[in-house]
This record gives C-alpha cells, sequence and structure tokens, in this order.
C-alpha cells in the first residue's frame, strides 16, 4: 500500500462519518493529529463517532448533521468549517446507501434516494468544496465509488447508476480544474467491505445483502482511501479482485453475464437471513445500525450455507424463485 501523507493539523471533512468506511477514514484521519470534521444525517452516533476520534488523537472534532443532497445544509456546513479553520485540506465523501431489486420492482422513492444519496450528494458535496480548493490552489476531494461503479450486477440497479455516475462527476471534475495544479480530484473503488451497508439497505428481494469476496476491513479500507490524498490519478481499484472483474465484463460481456447471474446471488446475498420488504435506511437514517463493521461473518462459510440453502429449497441461484 502507498505511503499516505501526513495529515497533522490539517483539516479533514467525512461525509457517511457516523458508520462503515466514512468512519473509518474519520478514526484513520484522527490518529495523525487532524482537525475532523464529521458529517452524516444522525446527530447521535455522530457524537459517539466524534468521541472515538477525540480518543484516537484528533487536534480537534466538530460533527454536523446534515444529508449530502441537502444543498443549503452542505453549503452552510463547509462555510462553517471555513469560518473556523481558514481552510480546508481533505474532503472524503462516502456517504452511500444501497438498495436491492430489479429496476422496475424498486419503489420509486427508494430509486430516487439511492440516485439522489450517492450521486447528487457527490455532486452537492462537490458543488461546495471545489470552489474553496481552487482558492487555495490546494486540496483534495476523494469521491468514493465502488467497483459496481464498472459492472452490472443483478437486483441492485439503483446502486450500479448511482456509482457508474459517481465515477462520471469524478473524471468531470479533474478536467474542469486542470487549472489548479495544487488542487486534487481522486475516486476509488471498493470492492467487498466489512460495514453495515448491507443490513442498512433497502430490499424486496426478500433476503439481506451481504460483502462479496474478497472481504476487506473498513479499517483497511479507510487507510487505503487516505493513502489517496494528493494523487488524483492513483489507481481507483481497491482489490486487485476489482481488476479481473472489470476485464470480465469488459472483455468477455457474455460469459461475465452468465456468471454474475448465478453467483452474485451465492456470494452477495445471505439466504438464510429472509428480510421483508424494507425502505432501509435510503429515505431515513437507521442509527442503530450504524456502526464500523457488518456482522455477516466469513464471507466462504456465507457461500457454503447458500448454496446449502439453494439445494435444499430448490430454488434457482440466478433468479431465487
Amino acid at each position: 500500500m502507498t505511503r499516505r501523507v501526513s495529515l497533522a493539523g490539517r483539516v479533514v471533512l467525512v461525509t457517511g462519518a457516523s458508520s462503515g468506511i466514512g468512519l473509518a477514514v474519520a478514526a484513520e484521519a484522527a490518529t495523525d493529529g487532524a482537525h475532523v470534521v464529521l458529517v452524516a444525517r444522525d446527530l447521535v452516533t455522530l457524537h459517539a463517532a466524534g468521541a472515538a476520534c477525540e480518543r484516537a488523537g484528533a487536534a480537534t472534532v466538530e460533527v454536523h448533521a446534515a444529508d449530502v443532497a441537502d444543498d443549503p445544509a452542505i453549503a452552510r456546513v463547509v462555510a462553517d468549517v471555513v469560518a473556523t479553520h481558514g481552510r480546508l485540506d481533505v474532503v472524503v465523501n462516502s456517504a452511500g446507501v444501497v438498495a436491492y431489486g430489479r429496476t422496475e420492482d424498486v419503489p420509486p422513492e427508494v430509486f430516487e434516494g439511492v440516485v439522489r444519496t450517492n450521486l447528487l450528494g457527490s455532486a452537492t458535496v462537490a458543488r461546495h468544496v471545489v470552489p474553496v480548493l481552487r482558492r487555495q490552489d490546494e486540496g483534495t476531494l476523494v469521491l468514493v465509488g465502488s467497483v459496481i461503479g464498472h459492472i452490472a450486477v443483478p437486483t441492485m440497479s439503483a446502486y450500479v447508476v448511482s456509482k457508474w455516475g459517481v465515477r462520471a462527476l469524478a473524471r468531470q471534475l479533474r478536467i474542469e480544474n486542470r487549472d489548479r495544479p495544487g488542487m486534487h480530484v481522486a475516486y476509488v473503488a471498493p470492492g467487498g467491505v466489512d460495514t453495515p451497508i448491507y443490513q442498512q439497505a433497502a430490499t424486496v428481494v426478500g433476503t439481506e445483502g451481504r460483502p462479496p469476496p474478497p472481504v476487506a476491513s473498513a479499517r483497511r479500507t479507510g487507510r487505503q482511501v487516505l493513502a489517496r490524498v494528493g494523487r488524483s490519478h492513483a489507481r481507483p481499484q481497491l482489490a486487485l479482485t476489482n481488476e479481473v472483474i472489470r476485464l470480465g465484463f469488459t472483455a468477455f460481456p457474455r460469459l461475465y453475464d452468465a456468471i454474475i447471474t448465478t453467483s452474485f446471488r451465492l456470494g452477495a446475498t445471505d439466504l438464510d437471513r429472509p428480510t421483508p420488504p424494507t425502505d432501509g435506511n435510503v429515505l431515513a437514517s437507521r442509527p442503530e445500525r450504524n456502526a464500523l463493521h457488518g456482522d455477516q461473518g466469513s464471507a466462504l462459510v456465507g457461500i457454503l450455507r447458500n448454496v446449502r440453502t439453494s439445494v435444499r429449497t430448490g430454488r434457482r441461484p440466478e433468479s431465487g424463485r
């Protein structure tokens, strides 16, 4: 892993900071002695995350309850941070939500909610952060995407569309800001990460999602994200297997489609955790499930359980029917 620059004394703003990758990024920045600014929808879990950052050694900690797609709220957050610190050095936009279901089955408000948070939220953050970084001619905006922003998978169309959009946004921002050589726009694409996002997801497929193997820890992913600070053109994929999957999707599309329709249900869902239709945390925060890690255990054991369940119930893995 590339050695990251020291964040001691720098102002680091993280969205989605109350859970998962965002929480890990904030904690890692705190260990460097950064001034950490945490943004998420739920204030109670934000305060808990802030306390953890203080214990980890943050120079200062402040929290802001805001939805990343709420333009006036994000404008106020950025303005407050700049007024307090006089600058903004690193912004990591990792707020994200998931919905499981075929395109025509996901309720329209849920589909739009996923796109609103993941894609429009990224654009909203950029809208208010980029002018600050341009004035400084210094600093980094990191947009957290996904390997799913480079491929297609069954029953995740809202997430796929949103993350393809995040990748396009990052590329667009680089083009628009080439005249500021000290400013960086980085994009990262994690694979499977052990976070609660799968259990917090909206779903209409009847089962809970799970991170596909190989599964990285949230802390490892947080370190990888911060290693992109100051490196606009660093390799975006955070796992070697991401590159293999992308190659299959691009070079062998018919074979990829045949494999993914079977392997996704066995490797990226939990057939032993039936779940009624739910909006998850797409439309509103579910703070009781905010945490650094998920609780779904070994990916290999999960796959073996899924195979057993499919054989026992006679369900076809590619359809779930």
